[in-house]
Formats: C-alpha cells, sequence, structure tokens
C-alpha cells in the first residue's frame, strides 16, 4: 500500500500537480507519524495499519468539511473536499447499509446476542469482520436499533 501511495506521489511530482502532490506528501507524514509512535520505523506498518491511517485522515477531511459549510467558508470546505476525494480513493469500497445490516443480522445470530446488553460483542465481531469497509457509528447505530427491539 506504501508502494502504491509512493507511485502515486512520483506521478504527481512528474506531472508538477502541487495539490496532489501536497496531498500524498501529507498522507505520507502521517503514516510515518504512526510508524514512529508504534515503534515500527524499520518494518514499517502493515497494508491494513496503512488503510487505517488513511481512513483516519477522510475522517479528518469529513469533519473538516462539516465545520467549514457550517461556518459558510465554502472555499475551505471545497478544498477538503478535493482533498478528501484524493485520500478516499485508496479506501477499499464501503459495504452498502443494506449488506452491513445483513452482516450484523448473521452477527446477532451468531453471537446469541438477546438485549443491549451484548451491544458490545456484537459491534466488536461485525467491525472484526467488515475492518474499514463500514462506517463504525453506522454500525453502532444499526446494531443498537437490532438490539433495542
Amino acid at each position: 500500500m506504501k508502494d502504491k501511495i509512493q507511485a502515486r506521489l512520483k506521478e504527481a511530482m512528474l506531472a508538477k500537480d502541487d495539490f496532489l502532490k501536497i496531498v500524498l506528501s501529507g498522507l505520507k507524514s502521517a503514516i510515518l507519524y504512526e510508524e514512529v509512535a508504534k515503534g515500527k520505523k524499520e518494518e514499517g506498518l502493515s497494508d491494513e495499519e496503512v488503510l487505517a491511517v488513511i481512513a483516519r485522515e477522510v475522517k479528518k477531511r469529513d469533519d473538516a468539511i462539516e465545520i467549514y459549510a457550517s461556518a459558510g467558508n465554502k472555499e475551505l470546505e471545497q478544498k477538503e473536499m478535493a482533498e478528501r476525494e484524493v485520500l478516499a480513493k485508496f479506501l477499499p469500497e464501503k459495504m452498502s447499509e443494506e449488506e452491513t445490516i445483513e452482516l450484523i443480522e448473521a452477527t446477532i445470530i451468531s453471537t446469541g446476542a438477546e438485549s443491549l446488553k451484548d451491544i458490545g460483542r456484537v459491534i466488536g465481531a461485525v467491525k472484526a469482520e467488515v475492518g474499514i469497509s463500514a462506517d463504525g457509528a453506522l454500525i453502532a447505530k444499526l446494531v443498537k436499533d437490532k438490539l433495542s427491539k
């Protein structure tokens, strides 16, 4: 995954695409920071860990977009949206809400969950299954809805 990001950065440099170069350099910096924080500077992060960093960076852009939109700052909102779009291309497709519901229902059955007291166990099992392919907040909301019935 890091090689893919590096190759894309090289393409941006050759094309003299300053915007893309800045976004990808920032992403590489975030990955390096995570490697240092986890003590993995020498061996590097796994692809899964790199994807988690990218997902976190996308979430930061989502939060900034919301803040700039509520403040009425269209210019910065558009900039953040463009950065988010670049970063999101490195992430796997998100599961649809229908697919997420199906997985939650299957997990509730397989874990024997019956009430809200089992919510943590179900959410944990679903997140372990999907990784970053589904939104954690959506998973929590859907599990809560299913178990509160």
